[in-house]
């Protein structure tokens, strides 16, 4: 049996624990009462807090996100207009830059591993035009080629 850690009165970040408040029923780690520096009062996992994982009741996160927008240029100048996010094409900026997450080095290509599949996607004016599973890389970096040609190109021609 673990013995109780008394965290009443105790400074964690911006959260101030008021009192005990229960208990965990996933974990039974014992749950706290804190008041946030912006007045707002949240119940918080005390390993969670004793670990630096819960600093504040959210207001923190969303002040560093509101900085890190502002600082933004790129996001800025587009901030409240989504034609910005297409180039003159309508096509999604995000479709055609590799985010830093891909790992198969191929723009909408990427690895299953729940059913270790390829996995090959294209979106086109707001819907997915391809949406499928592969054995192979190959055949998943093939069939998003080809929906980039048909689909890219054919736009092309149209405008």
């Amino acid at each position: 049996m673990s013995r109780k850690i008394e965290m009443t009165g105790k400074q964690f970040g911006r959260l101030t624990v008021l009192q005990q408040k229960g208990q965990d029923p996933r974990n039974a780690d014992l749950l706290w009462e804190c008041r946030c520096s912006c007045g707002n009062v949240v119940v918080v996992d005390g390993s969670r807090l004793r670990g630096g994982y819960v600093r504040s009741c959210g207001c923190l996160r969303r002040e560093l996100a509101r900085k890190r927008y502002i600082e933004n240029k790129d996001f800025t100048k587009n901030m409240g207009n989504t034609q910005n996010l297409r180039n003159k094409d309508g096509i999604m900026v995000s479709s055609l830059k590799e985010s830093p997450r891909n790992t198969s080095g191929v723009v909408g290509v990427s690895f299953d591993k729940a059913t270790q599949k390829w996995l090959a996607r294209l979106m086109y004016r707001r819907h997915y035009v391809l949406l499928k599973s592969y054995d192979t890389k190959a055949e998943a970096v093939e069939a998003r080629k080809h929906a980039e040609l048909f689909y890219w190109k054919r736009s092309e021609q149209v405008n």
